[in-house]
């Protein structure tokens, strides 16, 4: 038998005991229960008078009685008993004394063995739990008060006043601060109320003895229910995990920081990311101040107090950003106050940021705010940004008072999570450059956008890609030509980058000097085609491919605003849009030809009549292939996008609006605010024919006697036109023309004077030899014509045509 103290009697008497007996000093059984029957095979009343000793089947296990009398303690003990049918139970015995009133008695209890070691188990999962220190344990009554807890629980919620000097039963609000109290009851009251455990929530726990101190706690619950499943309350498990919540979180935000902050090249996006980023879950306001010269690409230069800064990103918590406060755009320097040191370039806390003050950079800004942050009570902190060795801003955070402020580790987060966020600022700012240095370049090799001659008022435009592997490549070109013609051009480069934007100025100087020679379009793309093959040949691609111009498109074409004729021909281009008067736009019937480089197929040209005002637009194929809308690249997306257009421009020609507008029109309606991702060229011309009496054109049969008759036409002409000042000029040119025609080529002579910005005269004859100038030798009698010719135009040149060829010559008008 083993001995209990007195003091745990009462508590060492199993509930679940199936029988109680009275026993006399001599070990008689006096009395028993009813369930005695049930423990020892035998009615209560047929063991009156027998000895329990002989109930065991270890007579000898049965105590000293006189020794637990005397020392009036309890005890216990498992022992067997012997039924009548021979079969024997393991019991738990306890033996309680009783006070001798009349000779010593015991009051024995019978119970079974493995009830009895069941309720032992649950009383020692009791035990162990309210008297561990690593997890806390709090009962509440059906009030959800507090009325028992656990033996130190305050090594469980770390750092705080031992919770076992609280006054029991308490309310929660006495433990926590009230708004972490009421949700931490509002899931007590739910396990209550349903009986569904609360398995391991956290939530802020923040103690009322440390409001400020950030804590975080797992809470686990259960309901606690009677025998008769009447609640008793709950029973709470909680540990302090705000360690690992902390460490959690921390990894969480840089995390993603990782995935917001630096996916774009853009600087402004990364620094509204970096702001996004810390709020709310960090901050409740950050705001993003940059150098001037970082957003143009430039270096933002050292220094981080007194610089120029423009606030690029503001975010708040609640919403609007505080009116006192610098919002987004707001341009000003930061200054020292002047009783303190330069701060350097470090990151500043509560009592440096509230010294500092921000001065307007711009004039008539006396009633602009001055704060860098919110002027409500909180935690303030300012770090730069710093990548490379330069620091490119500053990042200012403020937190409200609700929250705790700003630790040391929070500054190094916030540290680590600004020096991502610069490196990645540092290479959109390398990438603005390299963008602006590239499109730069682009643009310088494109014309002026508007072009007016007496043929056509043109206008072009160029939408540089939104990333610096787009640009390159797409132009645009309005080239005069002999006898008031012009021609138009546009196309692009395969290839992407400085090298496209190099082949594009090479193949845009090679139209030029190809239309300089008065080439027809489909000749000349034949011999742009030779060209792109040649640069395909002598600079490969590093990878062994073909590079330099192979794959470029280009559609030329050259009206002639005195006929009123239009010859176009393309290499891999979408045919233009034309809006002749008083119809709707169409596109042009043309068979564009392979790109450039490829060969194969020959080019093919085609001629129109295009009335006066009729407008062509010539565009790029990524205008109508690649508009980001869902079905874009699909058949029916770009036919919505063709239709579009034609609907632009035929509004465009029926409100006879500039060529300027009907482009910004068309690029508003396909690219509405935002960059593609090629560049675009487009070119929008409006054409024009020359009046009938700027006009005046002869033709001689092969005879030299005809050369006094053309300069007597010519001089009529003049003098019909009032252009006597350049008879003379005029007069010796065409007689040394037609004189060389009819000498060298031939009848018929065909001779045409235009009146335009200058005098051109024209002689056509049926030969394909082209006029050389020569210089000729003082003892020659001849040979100095053409050398005459030069001297006495502005220009001069021959074409070829269908019947033979043009020689022609353009003088200067002089103002009247």
């Amino acid at each position: 038998m083993n001995a209990t103290p007195h003091s745990e009697r009462l508590h060492r008497l199993p509930g679940a005991a199936a029988a109680l007996l009275l026993v006399d000093g001599q070990g008689r059984v006096l009395a028993g229960t009813a369930g005695t029957e049930r423990i020892t095979g035998r009615p209560a009343g047929d063991l009156r008078g027998a000895r329990l000793a002989d109930l065991l089947t270890e007579p000898a296990a049965w105590p000293d009685l006189d020794e637990l009398s005397d020392i009036r303690e309890a005890g216990h003990g498992y022992v067997g008993v012997r039924h009548p049918d021979g079969t024997t139970a393991e019991v738990r015995l306890d033996v309680f004394p009783l006070l001798p009133d009349g000779g010593p008695r015991q009051l024995v209890a019978l119970s079974p063995a493995d009830t009895a070691r069941r309720q032992e188990e649950n009383q020692a999962l009791l035990r162990a739990l309210f008297s561990q220190t690593r997890v806390g344990l709090a009962i509440h009554d059906t009030e959800l008060c507090i009325t028992r807890l656990n033996a130190n629980p305050s090594v469980a919620v770390r750092g705080t006043t031992p919770l076992q000097e609280l006054a029991l039963p308490a309310p929660l609000t006495d433990v926590m601060v009230r708004e972490d109290a009421e949700a931490v009851l509002e899931q007590l009251a739910r396990v209550a109320a349903t009986g569904e455990p609360l398995v391991y929530w956290e939530h802020s726990g923040r103690l009322t003895v440390a409001p400020d101190e950030e804590r975080f706690l797992a809470v686990s619950a259960l309901q606690l229910q009677d025998d008769q499943d009447r609640l008793l309350g709950v029973v709470s498990l909680f540990t302090d995990i705000t360690e690992q919540h902390v460490a959690r979180r921390r990894m969480a935000l840089l995390h993603t920081a990782a995935e917001r902050i630096g996916p774009s090249l853009d600087v402004m996006r990364n620094a509204e990311e970096l702001a996004h980023v810390l709020v709310p879950d960090f901050a409740d306001a950050a705001a993003v101040d940059l150098s001037e010269a970082l957003l143009g690409g430039d270096e933002p230069g050292p220094v981080f107090l007194g610089a120029p800064v423009r606030r690029v990103a503001a975010v708040a918590a609640r919403g609007d950003w505080p009116a006192e406060a610098h919002p987004r755009g707001a341009q000003f320097r930061l200054d020292t106050p002047a009783d303190v040191g330069p701060a350097g370039v470090r990151t500043l806390r509560e009592s440096e940021v509230s010294g500092l003050r921000a001065r307007p950079l711009t004039d008539g800004t006396a009633n602009r705010p001055a704060l860098l942050l919110p002027a409500d009570e909180g935690s303030r902190m300012i770090l730069p940004l710093r990548a490379r060795g330069q620091v490119l801003g500053a990042l200012a955070l403020w937190r409200s008072a609700r929250r705790p402020p700003f630790s040391r580790s929070d500054a190094d987060l916030a540290e680590e999570i600004g020096s991502r966020a610069a490196l990645s600022l540092d290479n959109a700012r390398r990438y603005t450059r390299e963008h602006r240095t590239l499109e730069t370049l682009q643009r310088s090799l494109l014309p002026q956008p508007v072009f007016e001659v007496s043929a056509a008022h043109t206008a072009g435009s160029y939408v540089a890609a939104s990333t610096t592997a787009g640009i390159g490549g797409s132009w645009y070109d309005v080239i005069p030509l002999s006898s008031a013609r012009v021609a138009f051009v546009i196309g692009d480069v395969a290839a992407h980058g400085l090298s496209a934007t190099a082949t594009m100025g090479r193949l845009r100087t090679a139209v030029q000097t190809l239309a300089d020679l008065d080439l027809a379009p489909d000749e000349l793309l034949t011999r742009l085609d030779d060209l792109a093959i040649r640069l395909a040949d002598v600079e490969p691609h590093l990878d062994g491919t073909r590079g330099g111009a192979v794959g470029a498109t280009c559609l030329y074409c050259v009206y002639d605003p005195v006929t009123g004729n239009c010859t176009m021909a393309g290499a891999g281009r979408v045919p233009p849009i034309l809006a002749r008067p008083g119809a709707p736009a169409r596109e042009v019937g043309l068979r564009p030809g392979p790109p450039l480089g490829i060969g194969g197929t020959p080019f093919e040209s085609i001629r129109l009549h295009l009335e006066p005002g009729s407008l062509l637009l010539f565009f790029s194929e990524q205008l109508v292939a690649h508009s980001g809308e869902p079905e874009d690249g699909s058949e029916e997306g770009r036919e919505h996008r063709l239709a579009l257009l034609r609907e632009r421009v035929t509004a465009g020609a029926e409100a006879c609006d500039p060529p300027a507008t009907v482009g910004r029109s068309v690029l508003d309606a396909l690219l509405p605010g935002r960059s593609p991702a090629n560049d675009v060229a487009l070119l929008a011309a409006r054409v024009h024919a020359l009046p009938e009496d700027t006009t005046a054109d002869w033709e001689f049969p092969a005879d030299p006697a005809v050369v006094g008759q053309a300069r007597d036409a010519v001089l009529g002409q003049l003098k019909d036109w009032d252009l006597g000042a350049l008879a003379f000029a005029t007069e010796l040119i065409v007689s040394e023309l037609v004189t060389n025609a009819i000498r060298y080529a031939g009848g018929p002579v065909g001779l045409r004077l235009i009146r335009d910005d200058s005098l051109i005269c024209e002689v056509s004859d049926p030969s394909e030899t082209q006029p050389h100038l020569r210089r000729a030798r003082p003892t020659d009698e001849g040979g100095r014509g053409l050398f005459l010719v030069a001297q006495l135009a502005h220009r001069w040149g021959s074409r070829y045509t269908v019947s033979g060829k043009t020689i022609w010559t353009e003088q200067l008008m002089n103002p009247v």
